[in-house]
């Protein structure tokens, strides 16, 4: 199982900036990433500064979000999709695709939905309730 330290996940978004920006081959996940990165152009003076925001903390209290956690549960939300796992994510995504009528505004509901179902797993140290997950995103798209 895949399972990056802090570091190596946001080294991952800024090597995935650096390569496009140098025109240099992205690699499958990286050119996954790059779609994540190019909705999301608020983020971009960031991954242009890696030396200062590596090591940078992201505290909630600050006002704002993790833009790397942001990134980061984007890249779960789209492999999700693409296996269908859990099952029924992707059909209850088109769902609310098709409520929203904006397929980003419906993936950011669907990260709503999937960082609730890690905070909670968190709380009680357990693996995420996949039906709990389901059942949020059944609720947006209703």
């Amino acid at each position: 199982m895949f399972n990056p330290s802090r570091d190596q996940a946001r080294q991952f978004f800024f090597d995935a900036w650096r390569k496009y920006r140098a025109g240099e081959t992205l690699g499958e996940l990286e050119r996954i990433a790059l779609q994540v990165i190019l909705l999301h152009s608020e983020y971009h003076v960031l991954l242009d500064d890696p030396r200062r925001y590596l090591d940078h903390d992201f505290a909630p209290e600050d006002g704002g979000l993790n833009p790397f956690l942001h990134l980061s549960l984007h890249l779960a939300v789209e492999e999700q999709l693409s296996i269908d796992q859990p099952p029924g994510i992707r059909a209850a995504f088109e769902q609310l695709r098709v409520k929203t009528g904006d397929e980003h505004h419906a993936k950011h509901a669907l990260l709503e939905c999937l960082a609730e179902a890690i905070w909670q797993a968190q709380r009680i140290n357990s693996a995420p309730d996949e039906r709990t997950y389901l059942e949020c995103l059944k609720r947006r798209g209703t």
